[in-house]
């Protein structure tokens, strides 16, 4: 569990759900009477009209999230968003169920790292081999050489202070692990990434081809569609023909225009030309823009960036940029390389994490905060729409620690 008192948790958690659950029934008692008064009006419709045909769509269901089980996965998601500062009754459905998705995503991390971790001290004091033992399951969930040997020496520090049980010492490490996080994070002078109102903001997510470059950007653009504001999508990528049926695929199911060009090898500088013209005259908040994963060289990527950069400065010299990167979290040490490739050429601004689900490697996260000074902006733990979200530190080590 979270480090808060444990004994009145599922006391507190069955309040909770309870709480959902009444709010459940009564969202689909309310929902069936718009169901019921919509079916009535075609009855009426039907009668009157001298086609007497009437086309019923179907509801979209993409915002509905059933209320699951309650279960340790609910009671330690609620206790997480409680250790927060949240009220019973400022709980919803979507939240308990993104957190029971991060906690069940890095499960293959955890298994690897905390459950021996945990095995290995018990209830005894730490002692200097524990902290050898530490420092191997760090090294071995990606955290990388440097973020590991700043909590091991914290660590060490506090050790030849006092004497540090097993509890106090687990925790210690999450206090440590959230500070290298979150460091790049208050360095950038912006906790959460969100678009800023009144200005045209344009995200640009780059990255490697197969790290789920285009999939984010989708969900990116669920997200901020939800988020109520205006959203406009430029597939850029044009030297993979996927990408732009992906996108518009991505595009149907959140509502939001793709602009693109058929042409084969079209010039992605020419789109995102395009896509600014469409924004400025839709008055649009937020322009995202996938870029192409891998040309023939890493020179030709980065000067296609550049391209685009020039573009964006000459058409809308006021608008609020944004260079994002995409990295793959199963890929490991392999996409701290990637970062700290493109961190050298393409001015980024912060990083997204994908596939945290099912991978064993979810500490590379630390390395990319300490080695490349990254902030981390949006996680991702699954495939649904709905399973990328503004990264939050706390929730994260919390889900890395969890000791059930």
């Amino acid at each position: 569990m979270t480090n808060i008192d444990s004994d009145k948790s599922r006391e507190w958690a069955a309040g909770a759900y309870a709480l959902l659950k009444k709010r459940q029934e009564e969202q689909k008692q309310e929902l069936q009477k718009q169901e019921e008064q919509k079916q009535e009006l075609q009855k009426q419709d039907f009668f009157n009209s001298p086609s007497k045909e009437i086309i019923s769509r179907p509801v979209d269901k993409t915002d509905e999230t059933e209320l699951g089980e309650f279960d340790d996965n609910f009671t330690w998601s609620a206790m997480v968003l409680a250790a927060q500062g949240k009220k019973i009754n400022q709980i919803s459905i979507d939240e308990i169920d993104w957190l029971t998705k991060l906690r069940r995503g890095l499960e293959e991390t955890r298994k690897g790292f905390v459950t021996e971790l945990l095995d290995k001290l018990g209830d005894d004091p730490l002692t200097p081999e524990s902290l050898d033992d530490l420092e191997t399951l760090l090294i071995r969930a990606d955290v990388g050489i440097d973020s590991t040997d700043k909590v091991i020496s914290s660590l060490r520090k506090k050790l030849n202070e006092e004497v540090v049980g097993g509890e106090a010492g687990i925790k210690f490490l999450k206090k440590q692990l959230k500070l290298i996080i979150d460091e790049p994070i208050k360095k950038s002078g912006t906790n959460i990434l969100v678009p800023q109102k009144g200005k045209l903001n344009v995200w640009l997510l780059v990255g490697v081809n197969g790290v789920g470059k285009t999939t984010t950007l989708g969900k990116l653009a669920y997200l901020s569609a939800r988020s109520n504001y205006k959203t406009l999508i430029a597939a850029a990528d044009t030297f993979r023909a996927a990408a732009v049926e992906q996108l518009k695929v991505w595009g149907d199911r959140s509502n939001v225009d793709v602009i693109s060009n058929q042409s084969k090898n079209a010039d992605p500088a020419a789109v995102v030309f395009d896509a600014i013209n469409s924004a400025k005259k839709r008055n649009i908040d937020l322009l995202l823009v996938d870029t192409a994963g891998r040309l023939q060289t890493k020179n030709n990527l980065m000067d296609e960036l550049a391209k685009i950069k020039k573009i964006i400065d000459k058409k809308v010299p006021d608008a609020i940029v944004e260079s994002l990167l995409v990295l793959d979290a199963s890929q490991g040490q392999n996409g701290l390389k990637q970062a700290k490739s493109f961190a050298k050429s393409a001015n980024l601004s912060g990083a997204i994490i994908t596939k945290l689900d099912g991978t064993s490697r979810g500490g590379v996260s630390l390395a990319v905060s300490e080695e490349v000074n990254l902030p981390i902006r949006f996680i991702g733990a699954g495939e649904g729409i709905k399973d990328l979200r503004p990264f939050n530190s706390y929730e994260f080590v919390e889900a890395m620690l969890a000791d059930q």
